[in-house]
């Protein structure tokens, strides 16, 4: 689902097989400007919100036909495709949505390798005789290519049925993600225009991402192949061509052919784990300071010579991984920590991998009150995490670890249960 702008928001386009991304909702409109009072008038009825809501899309829609004619788009294909369109409310209403809980990450990979998941993934891994070229060509191993298409449509069978144009035209008219959506609603218009595809067949996810690998219209113009060669990219119908997408999606995003994607790693006592989701550098540097792979295999020559950052996706007590650049190649599918495991654990099990040496700590669902308030005490204490949404990223987990070290605690940056009610108590939140 950044060369990330685009891909990184896979992770809300996947066709509700795999968490999506949390965002935060719309600004407010700002207030009008300030003048005399008007005159005094009869009362009027208000508009129905759908009457205002058609008011604002036309206004958007208006707008938008210059910039999609300027593009290389014909006004009379925009006429066409665009005239009589309404806004998708429950579009708009999903884009907006904060989840309440926040699953921890070891029952989200629990979920993630089923034994029916893995089952289906071994005899398609058996039975799809073009996956060994479709490897061959890009570099990108077959079971990664099969976890991924677990992951974003059930191995096809989950794509999604919202009309493409018309979910990009109500995120664009919403305005919080206005020019990404134009974006790709242009793109989508561009994939009618070229006659490849009909408007009818340009369905998938709310938020736009399309076929079997969810492709987002710009991806589908950029890096969709028609590998079956019956002259047309179906990311829909055609297994092959969906993979073969996949793969070069893949392969564009940096993918290293012959290198793993991580390694679980057991670390020593007394370790610093302020290093997680620091520097990136080769397991030898990693090894000096009494990092082991935990299945005490050796290095592949591939990987001992790639920078690999350490990653602790459920903090000090659960499973740490030492993470080489496909993990980061994965992540510009979907740039979700949990996600990019999901895929690397899951193809493992394809190729008949074990489970991990370590257990996923039993973790109840942190609620979205608690993650709120966990930003807030971190921001009264000085430790700057950002706004206060409820999304545990990057720079939330930066001031935990910063904060957990001031109070000479494990800087793992992972926000449990008990964090929360540490920071609640020092920032004086009841």
């Amino acid at each position: 689902m950044d060369r990330r702008v685009f891909l990184v928001l896979l992770l809300a386009g996947c066709a509700d097989t795999s968490a999506n991304a949390p965002f935060t909702a719309s600004p407010a409109p700002a207030a009008p400007p300030p003048g005399p009072a008007p005159a005094p008038a009869p009362p009027v009825a208000p508009p129905p919100p759908a009457a205002a809501s058609a008011l604002s899309f036309d206004a958007w829609l208006a707008a938008f036909k210059p910039k999609a004619v300027a593009a290389g788009l014909t006004p009379q294909l925009l006429d066409r495709e665009l005239d009589g369109l309404t806004p998708d409310p429950k579009v708009v209403s999903l884009d907006g949505r904060q989840p309440e809980f926040s699953k921890p990450v070891g029952d989200y990979i629990k979920g993630v390798i089923s034994d029916d998941r893995v089952a289906v993934g071994r005899a398609k891994r058996q039975e799809l005789t073009f996956l060994p070229n479709i490897e061959s060509r890009y570099g990108v191993p077959r079971d990664i290519l099969l976890a991924v298409w677990a992951m974003e449509s059930a191995f096809g069978k989950i794509q999604g049925n919202f009309d493409v144009v018309r979910s990009m035209a109500s995120l664009a008219a919403d305005g919080r993600r206005r020019n990404w959506a134009e974006g790709e609603l242009i793109a989508a218009l561009k994939i009618i225009a070229s006659g490849e595809d009909t408007r009818a067949q340009l369905r998938g996810s709310w938020a736009g991402a399309m076929g079997q690998t969810q492709f987002l219209p710009s991806n589908y113009l950029s890096t969709a192949v028609d590998w079956d060669g019956d002259g047309r990219r179906d990311i829909w119908g055609s297994d092959a061509d969906s993979l073969a997408s996949a793969a070069n999606l893949l392969a564009k995003g940096g993918w290293k052919r012959g290198a793993g994607w991580a390694e679980e790693v057991i670390l020593p006592a007394g370790f610093d784990y302020s290093l997680a989701e620091g520097p990136r550098e080769v397991p030898s540097w990693w090894e000096a300071k009494g990092v082991k792979r935990a299945d005490g295999l050796p290095w592949t020559a591939a990987d001992a010579a790639s920078p690999a950052g350490l990653i602790l996706p459920a903090g000090a007590k659960g499973p740490a991984f030492l993470a080489l650049p496909n993990h980061f190649a994965i992540r510009t599918y979907n740039n979700s920590t949990s996600y990019a495991l999901g895929i690397g654990l899951l193809a493992d099990q394809f190729g008949g991998g074990g489970p991990l040496v370590a257990a996923w700590p039993i973790e109840a669902p942190l609620s979205l009150a608690d993650r709120m308030a966990a930003q807030i005490a971190l921001g009264r204490l000085g430790f700057a995490p950002g706004p206060a949404d409820g999304v545990v990223g990057a720079g939330t987990r930066k001031a935990l670890r910063a904060w957990q070290q001031s109070r000479q605690l494990p800087a793992d940056g992972y926000l449990s249960s008990d964090m929360v009610a540490r920071l609640k108590a020092q920032a004086g939140i009841s």
